[in-house]
């Protein structure tokens, strides 16, 4: 039987989000829709992929942040290991900004994309994803000091 000291609790920051992630998807999934449908009309066929690329940058871009989050609170559950829970973080961020640049060097200049409607879907993503953010975590019911575990009480003699 464990004792309360060795018992791992979940981080309060892991329904949150796991939530975003959800909700992310679905708007993603509305912005892919649109995105194709005034691609479609926008440039046809290379509209439609431009938008589900511009999405699918988003998206992933979405998730690594999430999913570095989750990642950092898995490996970082006690003190001495908040400094990995942190370069995770940074990690993540860092890999987002390579990632991005990458893309954005290999799909310039090509006949297959529609830059406009591309980067459109892109900030569409971005919007979208700060406003879930925003959603979520104002609806959450997270306490403002969440994950702290105070001392007993003092006993009367």
């Amino acid at each position: 039987m464990r004792t309360n000291d060795t018992v791992r609790t979940q981080p309060t920051s892991i329904p949150v989000l796991r939530r975003i992630l959800i909700y992310g998807g679905w708007v993603a999934l509305a912005i892919a829709v649109v995105g194709s449908v005034i691609g479609y009309l926008v440039d046809g066929g290379t509209g439609v992929l431009s938008a589900l690329i511009g999405t699918a940058m988003s998206v992933a871009f979405m998730g690594i942040t999430a999913g570095s989050i989750l990642l950092a609170n898995r490996v970082a559950g006690k003190e001495s290991a908040i400094g990995g829970f942190f370069g995770i973080i940074m990690g993540g961020w860092l890999l987002k900004f390579v990632v991005f640049l990458v893309l954005l060097v290999v799909l310039q200049d090509r006949e297959w994309i529609q830059p406009m409607v591309l980067f459109f879907c892109i900030i569409a993503g971005v919007v979208g994803s700060l406003v879930v953010d925003a959603v979520v975590v104002m609806k959450s019911r997270m306490p403002y000091a969440s994950d702290a575990t105070l001392p007993p009480a003092p006993v009367d003699e």
